[in-house]
């Protein structure tokens, strides 16, 4: 990154006169930690007795053995503390947070495991926050809109454009910048403006240093491939991060292919060409909108995946080609859910399933003296909704039938 938020052609920090004091601040602050080794402790001895971390590395024996290709292996980020790789980037603003004296914490989600994670955080903390979140996405991820507010956090449903995450952003930075003094913005994925993208990239780099000290430990040698789902990007920066500099390793991201590219429903925004380069929501990287410059709607199974833009990190590795994008549809994505549920009693999220389905496609062409690692950015338990009704399945359907009838009666 330039001094001026810049990751080749990508990036930058496109904010309005009244934010500029508040991201020399949070600049300076970041600046700061990083160049403090006692923080970065701070942070892993944060991790290690609230977040459950390291997390394990999982050898997948079934699934190898079912595919006949490399060994497979899953970076078990589900296992964090709320349920998602979420947590280390809000951890860390967290003590960001502390340091600067901030009172009050907002945040945009989308899955809501981010804005979960922040509710847990604000928790612990005692600090006041709000959660923006798409109607759309409210409806899709109530399991998790329910834990928020159970722990304190106000919960805005945003009925703005397509009711999803671009939508819950809009609205959370409206409410930043009337609130600057006392309010921190926990963005959620490695996007937005600068410090933004490199600040959750470094948080979440945890993730490929852990992952590279495992995959030696176990399989000897350093992976063939890495697989990561990508929607804004942090899970794949996080564990794409570590291996950047290692000559020999492919890093394949897989975005929601949702209906397929030639529907028009889905958020390929890198591996087609239905999106272009534009500026908006503070920053540039590449964007699914029309040649007038307007967003178009996005669709995917996964409510965290559907976002109209990407990380201007990975918008920079794709345009360098250290980063391969690949896409998988929702079809792909619930039969790589059910396949790795059924082999190895893992429930991946609907998000990381991605990861799984990008990565099944092609382990069976590796050598078994290879390795792979698949990301699993979070755990599918706040899916159960979009999967049981995907699956059309019956029981599920008669509890929830049953179940409204007796609060219907209540």
């Amino acid at each position: 990154m330039d001094s001026n938020g810049f990751f080749g052609n990508w990036g930058g920090a496109y904010i309005p006169e009244v934010l500029h004091q508040t991201f020399q601040e949070l600049k300076k602050e970041y600046d700061r930690c990083r160049k403090d080794p006692a923080f970065w402790q701070e942070y892993l001895t944060l991790m290690s007795t609230y977040s459950c971390r390291p997390t394990p590395l999982t050898y997948a024996e079934n699934l190898t053995r079912h595919f006949g290709g490399a060994q497979i292996y899953i970076k078990r980020e589900d296992l964090n503390h709320t349920g998602a790789h979420k947590a280390n980037n809000v951890m860390g603003q967290g003590l960001l947070v502390k340091r600067m004296g901030k009172k009050r914490v907002i945040a945009e989600t989308g899955a809501g495991q981010h804005g979960m994670a922040t509710a847990t955080m604000a928790a612990k903390f005692g600090l006041d926050c709000t959660i923006y979140m798409g109607e759309e996405d409210v409806m899709r991820q109530r399991p998790n809109v329910f834990w928020m507010e159970k722990m304190g956090a106000t919960v805005v449903p945003v009925t703005d454009g397509s009711r999803t995450l671009k939508d819950a952003i809009n609205e959370a930075f409206r409410d930043w910048v009337t609130n600057v003094d006392d309010t921190h913005y926990v963005f959620g994925t490695a996007c937005g403006p600068a410090p933004f993208p490199e600040m959750v990239a470094w948080f979440q780099s945890i993730i490929g240093i852990e992952a590279a000290e495992q995959i030696i430990q176990y399989h000897h040698k350093m992976p063939k491939r890495v697989y990561a789902c990508v929607g804004g990007g942090s899970n794949a920066m996080g564990i794409f991060k570590r291996f950047l500099d290692e000559d020999g390793i492919e890093l394949v991201g897989v975005e929601a292919g949702g209906h397929g590219a030639e529907s028009g429903a889905h958020a390929i925004r890198l591996s087609s060409p239905d999106a272009s380069p534009g500026v908006a929501q503070g920053y540039k990287t590449m964007f699914l909108q029309d040649d007038d410059g307007q967003m178009k709607l996005t669709h995917s199974v996964a409510a965290g995946l559907d976002y109209v833009g990407v990380s201007p990190i990975l918008s920079d590795h794709w345009e360098n080609k250290r980063v391969r994008f690949e896409s998988a549809t929702d079809t792909e994505v619930m039969q790589a859910l059910d396949l790795t549920m059924r082999l190895e009693g893992i429930i991946p999220a609907l998000e990381s399933s991605h990861a799984f389905a990008g990565a099944f496609r092609e382990v069976g062409q590796l050598s078994k003296d290879d390795a792979i690692i698949i990301n699993q950015s979070g755990r599918g338990d706040k899916d159960i909704f979009t999967i049981a009704h995907a699956f059309e399945d019956p029981s599920w359907k008669k509890f929830i039938i049953d179940r409204g009838r007796e609060y219907s009666n209540s």
